[in-house]
């Protein structure tokens, strides 16, 4: 069966039930052409939690379905690949959390998304990496403090310091991206010298070396609306993130040309996802393998903090 076939079944099928499709900017091009709403994780959470049917299919990685679970607690939640997970948020658990609180407990503990369900009942508050700006300098007026415990990313919590002016404590030190943290300085000076009318937009998971030498530094949506707004002037773009955001700005804006960071920006868990298993799903929205239910007392816990980031964003 041709994508053009399955992409046909999918809309149809679609059509027939009480699902809508969510998918992130690193998904393949042919599953964002098929989902209701593309985004970010901040944009994804909010449409999960107003435009919310009986059944959600969630094509990204696990702690995306987990915050829709949460949001969600009385809808179906569908992954279709379960193996689909996210290695950065592994660097952090609830335990490691509650060790950091102990050191000062006057410190608020802001948790980016990019983490475990369990993990973010231990937070204050949440963020995403196009709000943890403002989210860390909202929290440390409410907190009256000038410091906050950020994690599971290093680099985004040294990037929110960086332009907040609030001290940031690494919960861990070695929390990364494996996409993001592999671009260096020397690929950047690559692409530039290959294409020097290009302007640099980086995720803010890049390490500082990077995010220093972009013309601008924002998340998935941030990125993409930089380009959409861009002037007629503007035609080249490199791009320091996953090649999925890439493939979506081609098919939106095909007047520009645009150019990966360094080769091969995939993020395999984000991959793992395919027409098949949409397509699969949508014919056995009731198979229990597929579905992610955040436990009742681990997602009254999760909530506010999910709640306040809402807010404050």
């Amino acid at each position: 069966m041709t994508v053009k076939q399955l992409q046909e079944d999918i809309l149809k099928l679609k059509k027939n039930n009480d699902v809508i499709i969510l998918a992130h900017y690193y998904q393949p091009i042919e599953i964002q052409e098929i989902a209701d709403y593309v985004g970010d994780s901040l944009g994804l959470s909010r449409t999960a939690k107003e435009k919310a049917t009986e059944y959600i299919i969630f094509a990204g990685v696990d702690f995306m379905a987990e915050t829709a679970s949460i949001l969600n607690q009385d809808k179906h939640v569908l992954i279709p690949n379960p193996e689909s997970c996210c290695p950065m948020a592994a660097f952090l658990t609830p335990e490691k959390v509650r060790e950091f609180r102990k050191k000062d407990p006057r410190i608020p503990a802001v948790l980016y998304v990019n983490s475990t369900a369990a993990v973010k009942a231990e937070s204050d508050i949440c963020c995403t990496s196009s709000n943890a700006i403002s989210i860390v300098k909202k929290i440390s007026e409410e907190f009256n403090v000038n410091k906050v415990l950020f994690g599971p990313d290093a680099n985004l919590a040294d990037y929110a310091e960086q332009m907040s002016g609030i001290k940031c404590l690494q919960m861990p030190e070695i929390g990364h991206c494996y996409v993001h943290s592999q671009i260096k300085p020397e690929h950047i000076n690559d692409a530039r010298k290959e294409h020097p009318k290009a302007k640099l937009l980086v995720h803010p998971e890049c390490i500082r070396d990077v995010r220093d030498l972009a013309d601008f530094v924002g998340s998935t949506t941030q990125m993409y609306n930089r380009v959409k707004n861009s002037s007629s002037e503007e035609i080249e773009f490199i791009i320091g993130t996953e090649e999925g955001l890439l493939e979506r700005m081609k098919q939106d804006f095909p007047d520009k040309k645009y150019y990966l960071a360094k080769e091969k920006l995939i993020c395999y868990n984000m991959k793992k996802h395919n027409l098949e298993l949409i397509k699969y799903l949508l014919e056995n929205l009731d198979d229990k393998t597929h579905e992610v239910k955040v436990p009742s007392e681990i997602a009254k816990k999760a909530l506010p903090p999910i709640e306040k980031m809402l807010y404050y964003s």
